[in-house]
């Protein structure tokens, strides 16, 4: 049985949403038991509300919240017995397969790095969501956790970015492309054109060259590579639009006895068409590169995308991504001391 930490104290909606996402999922999954961190007392009040197998649940009592407001470095090192360092402490234990969290992004970026640690080779861990196209499903890798990137962290993103596609999403060869202002090599940012020929080098990623903003949702490329600044912007323009979109078509059929009647007999495809951009179907951002299974979910997080998140974790505790990158790191630092020793 695969055991998930999650965070019941963190985001907008906790602890209702969170322990709801919680029970749903063990629920759905007869293989996931989830350790709930936070204030055991609000739990049991949320916990009674609903049915479930009792032995697949427990509680962890972490008395401490850690606000989204409160300095990232300052909190994960004053506020030991928050949710969000009891949950990590129980991954870096070995007593939990993952970490949830609708929290803090900040001090879940400074956590997963001091407390449950990067993989040797691993310059900067990134956060990597996926996100619904018209072919299925690409990876935006960093959408927050590196505004401040260089060439080599993006190179890092690809590699990474790559393992979790072909072994999480099951797509064979993924294609990996880089954010740009054109699909011309000589075009973009000095990041990007620092970045550009190291990702073309590389033989162990399908890089395919640049990809603008609007071919993100046409499926154009597998692997999104970004620092966290283009990222966060994609992401929640991508959210935004897709919002505003669904409430504009919901308002147009609902306007007049026509447009009823034609959206009864367009519901079923509809309903089907709009599930498939649901990104909150997809559960949250994996914050890749570290020793451990940490996986950031929005701050405003409803139950279903909680109950998601935690049911992701199972597919990438079972293809052991972690490990992977590990092994993938060893090999480029005994390449790298091979021709060290050469010259």
């Amino acid at each position: 049985m695969i055991k998930i930490a999650v965070d019941a104290m963190g985001g907008d909606n906790a602890p209702g949403e969170i322990v709801k996402g919680a029970v749903e999922a063990v629920n759905e999954r007869s293989d996931i038991a989830v350790i709930l961190t936070g204030r055991t007392a609000d739990i049991e009040r949320e916990l009674g509300k609903y049915t479930y197998n009792q032995s697949q649940i427990e509680i962890l009592e972490a008395p401490e919240v850690i606000e989204t407001g409160e300095p990232p470095v300052n909190a994960i090192r004053k506020k030991k017995n928050s949710s969000i360092v009891a949950g990590m402490n129980l991954v870096k234990n070995g007593e939990a397969d993952g970490f949830v969290s609708a929290g803090s992004s900040g001090a879940i970026l400074v956590g997963g790095q001091v407390i449950v640690g990067r993989i040797k080779g691993v310059e900067r861990p990134p956060l990597a969501p996926l996100i619904p196209t018209e072919q299925g499903v690409s990876l935006l890798i960093d959408c927050g956790a590196n505004v401040d990137a260089r060439p080599s962290h993006l190179v890092q993103f690809a590699r990474m970015g790559s393992l979790y596609m072909k072994y999480v999403v099951g797509i064979e060869n993924p294609r990996v492309a880089i954010v740009n202002i054109g699909v011309e090599e000589e075009k973009g940012n000095a990041l990007v054109k620092e970045t550009f020929p190291l990702l073309r080098e590389c033989t162990d990623i399908n890089f395919i060259g640049s990809i603008e903003a609007r071919e993100i949702p046409h499926g154009g490329a597998d692997v999104i590579v970004c620092e966290a600044f283009v990222g966060n912007v994609i992401l929640k323009l991508y959210e935004g639009v897709g919002a505003t979109l669904l409430s504009m078509v919901k308002k147009g059929l609902m306007s007049d006895l026509r447009s009823k009647i034609g959206a009864l007999l367009i519901k079923p495809a509809l309903k089907g068409t709009l599930k498939s951009f649901d990104a909150s179907c997809y559960g949250g951002a994996p914050l890749l590169g570290l020793k451990g299974l940490v996986v950031k979910t929005h701050g405003n997080s409803k139950a279903n995308e909680v109950k998601n998140s935690i049911i992701q974790c199972i597919s990438f505790k079972e293809q052991e991504i972690s490990d992977k990158i590990r092994e993938c790191f060893a090999e480029k630092d005994n390449i790298k001391d091979n021709i060290n020793e050469q010259s």
